[in-house]
């Protein structure tokens, strides 16, 4: 009978413990309660983390692209910083042929010819500054007549010109590297004159 007794003792335990639930239960469930807020705490300050990140950068790109318009408009502004600086040695030379000009001299011949040397050199100067930078003289006399190079001004009659070739011209063009940076104007020759 002792032994039905613990039995009986030891299911009724059982009974209670069934009831009641294993106590390991709660724990678990707590467990995953505290675990799933603090993957939620972990979760938003990693959103929040990342999202000043992207302001920042935001910020940054921002702060870059203003930098870029201003250096873009300093370089715009001051692009021919470099030519005129070098044509300024050309207006210096123009001065002083123009003084030497002024200048008393007892052969006026004489001087003339020194101040047409000047200007002669001066403009010599001038068109291997040109040059550096890329602008180069178009040829025109003798050649077809181009209308993306030149501009006719009037055609003549010749009997050395062939009819559509340029005859002589005005004002002589440039090209600038791979443009015309001016018209040549040239008088386009119409051929022999013709006899009535």
């Amino acid at each position: 009978m002792a032994d039905e007794a613990k039995e009986q003792e030891l299911a009724d335990e059982q009974g209670v413990m069934d009831t009641a639930g294993d106590p390991g239960d709660g724990a678990i469930v707590g467990e995953a309660e505290t675990s799933q807020e603090s993957e939620t705490e972990v979760l938003q300050r990693e959103l929040a983390a990342t999202r000043d990140q992207l302001m920042r950068m935001a910020a940054e790109f921002d702060n870059f692209r203003k930098r870029m318009e201003r250096e873009k408009g300093k370089l715009l502004k001051y692009a021919g910083e470099n030519i005129l600086r070098d044509l300024l040695t050309t207006l210096d030379n123009l001065d002083r042929a123009i003084e030497q000009g002024g200048a008393a001299a007892e052969d006026q011949g004489k001087k003339l010819q020194a101040m047409v040397q000047g200007v002669e050199l001066t403009r010599k100067g001038l068109v291997a500054t040109l040059e550096r930078y890329g602008v180069e003289p178009l040829d025109a006399v003798g050649l077809a007549f181009n209308p993306d190079e030149h501009d006719a001004l009037t055609m003549e009659a010749s009997a050395e010109v062939p009819a559509n070739h340029v005859l002589r011209e005005f004002a002589r063009g440039y090209r600038f590297k791979d443009r015309v940076l001016r018209h040549a104007q040239v008088v386009v020759s119409s051929g022999p004159e013709k006899s009535a």
